[in-house]
């Protein structure tokens, strides 16, 4: 059992759309919070440009099947967290 898997998706999600999904959720939950832009550094040596986790893996051994989107995973953490921040 002791292998690395990828927990993912199975879809591609960009850094940019990462950005706007954890800025609209954050902001839904609180209006006051200013509206912010993504703040770009140059790339590094060895940056993965694109990446695309294949779960085939977890999902053959260990039975992983995705059960939210990203969106839908982000609105249940948000509430999550929300009610257990201490």
């Amino acid at each position: 059992m002791n292998q690395v898997y990828n927990v993912a998706i199975g879809e591609r999600t960009t850094l940019n759309e990462l950005f706007q999904l954890l800025q609209a959720g954050l902001r839904k939950r609180d209006a006051a919070l200013p509206e912010q832009q993504p703040v770009y550094g140059d790339f590094r040596p060895g940056d993965v440009r694109h990446s695309h986790a294949d779960i085939g893996k977890a999902s053959r051994l260990i039975g992983y099947a995705p059960t939210h989107r990203i969106a839908e995973g982000l609105e249940v953490a948000f509430d999550w967290y929300r009610a257990n921040a201490a």
